[in-house]
């Protein structure tokens, strides 16, 4: 009796190793050939999921992957998101990726926008949401007024760089981290330089959208901020042609005409003193930087060079000014650029 329970023991036990080992290697095992990127869209049933797996390729062997899923009741949804699957990753950590919705975030990054919905564009490029969800979001009054802004300022609280999102970030979600970022970009360092301004976040990032539309001359930008600096503490118009460009709504001019400074808006530095309402663009990092790091000078005007490199003349007076531009004006009639 003795020797038949022992045999029966034995056989369990190999039964159970066998079993044992057979989940193990079903478990295990190399599910992925390629380290893959893998999109799942809000709402997509675990059927239609493990169809887009087939057809993408990614997993070596789809019925085992299906297999282990049931196994680990993890057949009946599917977690939206941007997945990674590395090359040798194992069925078992493949399906409870999706199943838990271990996302990999993705590299979000937007800079030379002008306005909202150019950046709402920019931001549906790379994330789930469709432009018309962030357009609604950037837009809204509510939102930006939660955030200590309004409409025209709302843009200044979006500073442009590289961001790590999850690939189904709401619009609202985006917004919240965004102002995270905002605060956290104006650290006691910027502060403490921005107090000497006299201006405050916005308005100084107004004045960076201003200095960045003027010139892509980084090493000239501080100077660009003087003169505009300058010119707000004497309560002299900015006569920013930038600012023209905006209020007409075509940055693509390359001649502002006397024509275009009558244009009827609080946007029009050449017909309201001091800075426009909010920001005309969204200025990079190293402009408010600039307005935060203004050089000291006394130069009230300065004027593009004749020579198109970019850089500008600057002058003190008004008539050393005229004559720089004067020079600029038959450098553009010579080119034909009117």
């Amino acid at each position: 009796m003795k020797k038949i329970i022992l045999i029966v023991f034995i056989a369990l036990v190999a039964v159970a190793g066998g079993v044992a080992l057979w989940v193990h290697r079903t478990l295990g095992g190399d599910a992925v050939a390629e380290e893959r990127s893998i999109f799942v869209a809000a709402g997509t049933d675990f059927q239609t999921f493990t169809e887009q797996l087939a057809v993408s390729g990614t997993i070596r062997d789809m019925a085992r992957f299906e297999r282990v899923a049931r196994m680990l009741g993890a057949n009946k949804s599917v977690r939206a998101g941007h997945y990674r699957l590395k090359k040798g990753t194992s069925y078992k950590h493949a399906v409870r990726t999706f199943h838990r919705g271990w996302q990999s975030p993705v590299r979000l990054t937007f800079n030379n926008i002008r306005t909202l919905p150019q950046l709402a564009g920019r931001i549906s490029a790379q994330l789930e949401q469709d432009s018309v969800a962030f357009v609604r979001a950037l837009l809204s009054d509510s939102l930006a007024t939660h955030y200590g802004f309004d409409r025209r300022t709302f843009i200044a609280m979006f500073i442009p760089d590289t961001y790590e999102f999850y690939w189904d970030t709401s619009p609202d979600k985006f917004v919240e981290r965004m102002h995270r970022e905002w605060e956290r970009f104006w650290n006691h360092e910027r502060r403490e330089r921005l107090s000497a301004t006299g201006l405050t976040r916005t308005e100084a990032v107004t004045l960076a959208s201003i200095v960045y539309e003027e010139t892509k001359m980084t090493d000239e930008m501080p100077t660009v901020a003087g003169v505009y600096i300058n010119r707000l503490r004497i309560g002299m118009p900015l006569q920013a042609d930038p600012t023209v460009k905006f209020a007409i709504g075509d940055f693509s001019l390359r001649r502002i005409l006397h024509r275009h400074l009558e244009v009827d808006s609080p946007y029009n530095t050449y017909r309201h003193a001091g800075l426009p309402p909010g920001p005309i663009a969204m200025p990079s990092v190293r402009a408010i930087d600039a307005v935060l790091n203004y050089r000291n000078h006394k130069y009230f005007y300065f004027c593009a060079r004749a020579d198109f490199s970019g850089y500008h003349s600057f002058a003190t007076t008004l008539s050393e000014h005229n004559r720089n531009a004067e020079a600029y004006r038959r450098a553009l009639n010579a080119r034909g650029i009117r």
